[in-house]
């Protein structure tokens, strides 16, 4: 009977409609307890929480909700999903290649969660602990209710603590090419911190419309410890590291109907970023000390016009302001001696503003389009140890064409021209004083990456909730942002630079498989694999190499089985690490995270009760990281004289367990 219901689900919105609508009937065996835990279960869908960028528009993820993206860029859109719980789902409408009146975001698929309409009060509290394997217990405590009806509200809070499974006991060596002795060492570290975040909202009719307002408050405070004992002469090396953040932003939503075809909404956002930290390392040759004090602050107005011509075709205009600042103090010490370093001391402000106009056509029952033109500008001035001022401006075109020859049959094409966005942060000095990379310089005088993208996707549904994506991106990239030297009075510094045109290619395939023809009911295997290729001329050696910080192969699987007469869910996932490499002028540095395993059981006692415990980490998987840097610069062959600065970590298993308390409706 229920493979009945789900297949009926399913077949009431084909794809050839372009939106496919799953109703809480569909996820009935699996009994998910939030939205995220509902997405995570859709056939073909992943989750993309949306990029790290100034503005609203580019920050888009692929989900949203009501119709509308959430008026937040602060809260990650993960940690808003899991606080959606399934008891206020209407349905989920997963929108593949473009609908009428949905704004894709830029995205190829989009999942819009459609809420109830009730005034129930529903909410949860939970206490999560982990035990780790130096002894150490962590726990949080966390609790989240909405309510309202037509004037809805809802609060959630964090109080914890939390901490890095990255790192742990670990080894490392040193080693010179001209024959100068090395060194062996034991390394110990830790890393934790005390974790706070509340958040709020409150929505309402207002003038004909309904307006949303948000905010959201958050803080932690890393402390990083290390040390680093000599096997040979028990000399003791020290780093230690204090890593204060906090956020704070407040943010708005206007939506209203002006005519029964068009829609105005109105957006705002005001968010504050605070960054410190003050690094020691202390050495039997002296003592180093690197401070950082950094401030910025986001101020966003947008506003969009949507038009409805026909069931088949709709528009939209619109424009976006921002206001950036970035405020940030460096400096490093050694022995009491001040090193000056370039871009120690910088203000930075910019200006953008953003105009689009964007189409969604379904020409037919197999064919449809969605169009959009970007054009930006943005006016950006430095002060302080380094002066600068430029305008920028650049025209972003994109096209997604979507044939479906058969409703459980997509093939997606899309053509897009990409810029990318100045990270802020490459405009100052950055320092890592317990590894090789030492301190880098900053280079205020970064342009963004352009691109064009040429990509093709098809995907193939089958046995009701299966699936299978098969993706291939082409890049042609201008201005690759890279690693480049700076020569100062004070020595050579390496730091971020465009280094030059280059290329890049992605293949990725996603699969969501039902296992219940292998015999094992309820049960669900979810996962992707992608390869990416890089190239582009090294600044140093004039050679070919991939662009740093590519990784290339990452994938992971994950394998579930719902047991209902149990009251049970059990799963495996596993995580497939990667490798990746950074280039610098004088250094190659490389990276490798090794596979993570871990297992989990939930338990629901009763309707309302929920306990998870989860066993992590089983593969004690190893992260290493192996600096070479050479005399002076690095050439064509890599052959001149260089030093070896290796370090290998292995964080033990965890144990984890939650207890959830859920109520109301």
């Amino acid at each position: 009977m229920i493979g009945l219901l789900l297949t009926q689900a399913v077949a009431a919105a084909p794809l050839v409609e372009g939106v496919i609508s799953y109703p809480p009937a569909f996820f009935a065996a699996q009994r998910p307890a939030n939205a995220k835990e509902m997405l995570d279960r859709l056939p073909g869908f992943t989750l993309d929480d949306g990029s790290t960028v100034r503005g609203f528009e580019g920050a888009a993820g692929n989900v949203l909700v009501d119709g509308r993206r959430p008026s937040s860029k602060s809260d990650n859109l993960e940690g808003l999903l899991e606080r959606i719980p399934t008891t206020r789902i209407e349905r989920i409408d997963v929108i593949r290649g473009g609908a009428p009146g949905v704004d894709m975001q830029g995205k190829s698929i989009i999942a819009n969660i459609v809420l109830r309409k009730d005034s129930v009060m529903r909410g949860k509290v939970e206490a999560e602990g982990f035990h780790v394997p130096d002894g150490r217990n962590f726990g949080a405590l966390k609790f989240e209710a909405s309510g309202g009806g037509d004037r809805s509200w809802d609060v959630s809070g964090l109080y914890g603590r939390g901490f890095s499974g990255l790192y742990g006991q670990g080894v490392g060596r040193t080693g010179a090419s001209d024959g100068r002795p090395g060194q062996r060492t034991r390394i110990d570290t830790e890393s934790d911190g005390p974790l706070r975040q509340f958040t709020g909202a409150y929505e309402s009719p207002l003038a004909g419309g309904r307006l949303r307002i948000n905010g959201l408050i958050y803080n932690d405070k890393a402390k990083f410890e290390e040390d680093t004992v000599d096997v040979v002469s028990g000399a003791i090396e020290s780093y230690d590291e204090i890593n204060p953040n906090r956020t704070r932003e407040i943010g708005a939503n206007y939506t209203r109907a002006l005519s029964a075809r068009t829609t105005l909404e109105l957006v705002g956002l005001r968010q504050v970023n605070g960054f410190g930290l003050v690094a020691v390392s202390t050495t039997p040759g002296g003592r180093e000390t690197f401070d950082v004090d950094r401030t910025t602050r986001e101020t966003i107005a947008r506003a969009v016009l949507k038009q409805t011509w026909s069931a088949t075709l709709s528009g939209e205009l619109g424009a976006e302001a921002a206001d950036n600042r970035l405020r940030s103090a460096s400096a490093l010490e050694a022995d009491g001696v001040t090193i000056p370093l370039p871009g120690a001391d910088t203000r930075v402000r910019e200006h953008r503003a953003e105009a689009f106009a964007k189409a969604s056509w379904r020409i037919s029952a197999a064919w449809s389009l969605d169009g959009q033109v970007r054009y930006e500008r943005s006016t950006i001035r430095a002060e302080g140890d380094v002066r600068l001022g430029k305008t920028l401006s650049y025209v972003k075109p994109r096209l997604l064409a979507t044939w479906s020859p058969r409703p459980s049959t997509q093939l997606r094409l899309r053509a897009e021209r990409e810029v990318g966005q100045l990270d802020f942060d490459s405009f100052v000095a950055e320092g890592s004083l317990n590894n090789a990379t030492g301190v880098t310089a900053g280079n205020p005088d970064l342009e963004p990456e352009r691109a064009w993208v040429a990509e093709a996707a098809v995907e193939q549904r089958f046995w009701g909730r299966g699936a299978l994506v098969l993706t291939a991106t082409h890049v042609e990239v201008q201005g690759v942002e890279d690693r480049g030297p700076v020569f100062t009075p004070t020595g050579i510094f390496d730091r971020p630079a465009n280094i030059g045109d280059g290329s890049r290619d992605i293949l990725r395939a996603d699969l969501t498989l039902p296992l219940e023809r292998l015999g094992l009911n309820g049960a669900q295997l979810k996962g992707f694999v992608t390869r990416r290729w890089s190239q582009v001329d090294d600044p140093t050696t004039l050679t070919a190499r991939r662009i740093s910080g590519q990784r290339p192969v990452e994938w992971e699987v994950k394998i579930t089985q719902d047991l209902p007469r149990q009251n049970l869910t059990w799963g495996v996932e596993l995580y497939g690490g990667y490798q990746q490499v950074l280039y610098r002028f004088n250094a190659v540095d490389s990276y490798k995270l090794d596979p993570f395993l871990m297992t989990y059981v939930e338990w629901r006692p009763r309707p309302d009760i929920n306990i998870r415990a989860e066993l992590e980490n089983i593969t004690r998987r190893g992260y290493r990281q192996t600096n070479v840097t050479y005399v002076g610069v690095r050439d064509a062959d890599q052959a001149g004289a260089a030093r070896l600065f290796d370090r290998n970590f292995h964080f033990g298993r965890i144990v984890y367990l939650r207890v959830r308390k859920t109520f109301g409706g």
